[in-house]
């Protein structure tokens, strides 16, 4: 279907895409009765994600060969509603016993004869006693973001590191230092850091309270005390010789099915991500176009005298529905994209934590087959092996645990967005359908009955 050929205000209902003899597939395809199914369609979605099921109709509900129609079916309109039930159960469920609380805001542009960058002010209020003060505020670059997310991997190699907003963030979408990129990208490392200080064994990570804290120049001197560049090559090394030694062969059953959970929940998660970011172009697109739709109207009311009254309800009915449409937009881009688009990188994280587990347990396998087909220095490798074994149970230990407090909130914001994206195309069908159903209303002519001509006496 043309962007063209879409009429202003909420489109009729379609199909569920492989909705499989549901409802939608049956039903009245009225404005009134499409409404509700179409604002279901996502939550479908969702909860097949979430399900990652084998099945094979999983994947078509996502299928790249999705007519627009159906891709229409799935509309999502992000901003999130304070009468949802999800979010109240949240806000009234969260505790009260935090005591570290960080705002990142203020991006501030620093031009200089090398390069141009952007620093946003962190600020921190704690009450723990390992802080020296309750209150820090400290300007921090990209950069620093990074350094801290490596140190964190590097002292914790189990356990599930949140994202960092790429270099460059919905690339296409968006330019470079722009004040939407930068608004973008602001509040991506608000929720990282805040995502860090309550996970139970990060926010008590020394590298992380020195970011928090150190002025510039302090983190710049600690930052010359990490491991050299020798020393990174090295585990990259290590790393690369493990992966050619072939899989692990005495991985437990536990990690071998976080693999498979992970390769399934990274494809359909890569899609739905795609999905999303094709949706929101598409209505844009739709929007550009609506809002030359509206000024034709007027101007055909000026050559049409009959009818300019007529024309003028439907220009104003148009420009409605267009900052309808724009409020939706501005929904899906500040909230649902960045949701699914964080666990397209979560997904990448998760795949090497995995395979940093398998690294340690294959390097403990490495030293029991060693002292298998070795008669002498026994003692050595028995030694060595139990310091591998506690760091494998240590590693095992820490992944088990971060698993499921990651999969435990992955599903909590998933059922949370995709709750206020049905709540949200609710409302939007309803204010159009409303602001159609009121012109309508006005428009409608009353018969009256004239006697014929030929009757009158």
């Amino acid at each position: 279907m043309e962007a063209e050929g879409r009429l202003p205000g909420p489109p009729l209902h379609t199909p569920s895409p492989g909705g499989g003899g549901g409802a939608g597939a049956d039903s009245d395809p009225d404005p009134p009765a499409g409404a509700p199914d179409a604002a279901r369609g996502p939550l479908l979605a969702a909860a097949e994600v979430l399900s990652l099921d084998d099945e094979e109709d999983d994947l078509e509900v996502f299928s790249k060969d999705t007519s627009l129609a159906e891709v229409n079916s799935f509309s999502p309109s992000m901003p999130i509603s304070p009468s949802s039930m999800i979010n109240q159960y949240k806000f009234e469920d969260e505790p009260e016993l935090r005591d570290l609380f960080i705002t990142v805001d203020d991006p501030e542009s620093h031009i200089t004869a090398i390069e141009t960058f952007i620093t946003y002010r962190v600020v921190t209020k704690t009450s723990r006693g390992e802080f020296d003060s309750s209150e820090y505020e400290v300007r921090r670059r990209y950069q620093d973001f990074l350094w801290l997310k490596s140190k964190l991997e590097e002292a914790h190699p189990t356990l599930i590191i949140p994202p960092l907003p790429e270099k460059f963030i919905m690339k296409g979408m968006v330019e470079r230092f722009s004040d939407e990129f930068i608004e973008t990208r602001r509040k991506a490392l608000h929720k990282f850091l805040n995502r860090i200080a309550d996970h139970p064994t990060l926010t008590f990570n020394e590298d992380f309270k020195i970011f928090l804290t150190a002025q510039a120049w302090e983190l710049s001197s600690h930052k010359k005390q990490g491991p050299g560049l020798l020393s990174r090559m090295g585990q990259t090394v290590r790393a690369v010789a493990s992966s050619v030694r072939g899989g692990v062969k005495n991985r437990p059953e536990m990690f071998t099915e976080m693999n498979h959970y992970m390769e399934t929940f990274s494809q359909k998660i890569i899609v739905l991500d795609k999905i999303a970011h094709r949706i929101y172009k598409e209505e844009r697109e739709y929007f550009n176009e609506m809002k030359e739709y509206g000024p034709i109207h007027t101007l055909w009311s000026a050559s049409e005298e009959d009818i300019a009254d007529s024309l003028k309800g439907v220009a104003s009915c148009i420009d409605k529905c267009c900052k309808a449409t724009e409020k939706r937009m501005a929904g899906l881009l500040e909230n649902l994209l960045p949701i699914l688009h964080e666990y397209v990188l979560y997904s990448e994280i998760l795949m090497g934590v995995l395979k940093r587990r398998d690294q340690i347990q294959g390097e403990l396998d490495s030293k029991v087959d060693a002292l298998a087909n070795k008669k002498t220095e026994k003692d050595l490798f028995s030694e060595e092996i139990g310091k591998l074994e506690d760091k494998v149970e240590c590693a095992n230990n820490a992944l088990k645990a971060d698993w499921d407090r990651w999969k435990q909130n992955m599903q909590c914001d998933m059922r949370s967005t995709f709750t206020s994206v049905a709540e949200n195309n609710l409302h939007y069908y309803e204010e159009c359908l409303a602001t159609w159903e009121s012109f309508l209303a006005s428009q409608t002519v009353h018969p009256h009955v004239e006697e014929d001509s030929e009757d009158r006496p």
